[in-house]
């Protein structure tokens, strides 16, 4: 009982301040967390990126690794992705095999790099229909903080604009750049009665009736979408909502990949 006295509590003031065109810590509607990224943190990773949006920290690992390409593409190189809730980042997180919410994030995060063309899948093919490059992309969720889904797509580009495939090492020819040809990046937003408020903290995730993620590419166009909650958007509302996502999307990128 006292979870859902608390969960009320939290949620009316929420709103409250919601109604006087305030959030808890102070930020405007549309304005993102601060944001901090190193890259190169893991020695032994194809590449790595260390990422922090306010309070959620993330580390992102790409391994690459020979293995058979998929019947349907077998010209392609292969992208796995997946997402570790460490219990160490939150009371809520258990250990064990990825839970169904790690899933489907790591699904969002991986379909926005997939259908961007991101990464040029054919550039990791080493012999048509054999022998292809595998990227394994490894999310460990460190610290939550709410929006984790943002944070990681942010970072496994970041990490992917590092990575290296190991050609000498694997005794396939020379090392290589990854062939990175887009930056998809994901952005978050929750209405809460009724206004839509972007990159969402961990109490403004709990009590909003709607979440809906936007993955835009460099030239504005969408590579993925993702809604959950109860709440339905109306037409005018979804549109103005990604808009809000490309630019923002635009402005991070900007300040924190094209420099990478």
């Amino acid at each position: 009982m006292g979870n859902e006295v608390m969960s009320v509590l939290k949620k009316d003031y929420i709103y409250n301040l919601m109604l006087k065109g305030q959030r808890a810590d102070g930020r405007a509607f549309d304005e993102i967390r601060d944001i901090e990224i190193r890259t190169n943190v893991i020695e032994k990773a194809e590449g790595s990126a260390w990422i922090k949006m306010g309070g959620t920290e993330i580390l992102v690992g790409v391994k690459l690794q020979v293995g058979t390409p998929f019947p349907d593409s077998a010209d392609q190189g292969v992208i796995i992705t997946s997402m570790e809730l460490n219990p160490i980042a939150s009371p809520d997180f258990e250990a064990g095999p990825p839970k169904e919410n790690a899933i489907e994030m790591a699904r969002v995060t991986d379909r926005g790099i997939r259908e961007s063309g991101a990464i040029d899948l054919n550039k990791l093919c080493i012999t048509e229909g054999e022998e292809v490059w595998m990227v394994f992309i490894d999310i460990h969720v460190l610290n939550n903080e709410g929006n984790i889904q943002d944070v990681s797509s942010l970072g496994a580009i970041a990490a992917l604009l590092t990575a290296v495939v190991p050609g000498e090492r694997e005794g396939r020819g020379e090392d290589m750049p990854m062939p990175i040809r887009d930056m998809p990046v994901s952005v978050t937003l929750v209405d809460i009665g009724g206004e839509m408020m972007i990159d969402p903290d961990l109490d403004e995730e709990t009590v909003c009736d709607t979440r809906i993620t936007i993955v835009s590419n460099q030239d504005g166009s969408i590579s993925g979408m993702q809604k959950s909650g109860d709440g339905a958007l109306t037409e005018e509302k979804l549109l103005k909502a990604v808009s809000l996502a490309c630019q923002k999307a635009s402005e991070l990128r900007e300040a924190h990949l094209l420099n990478i």
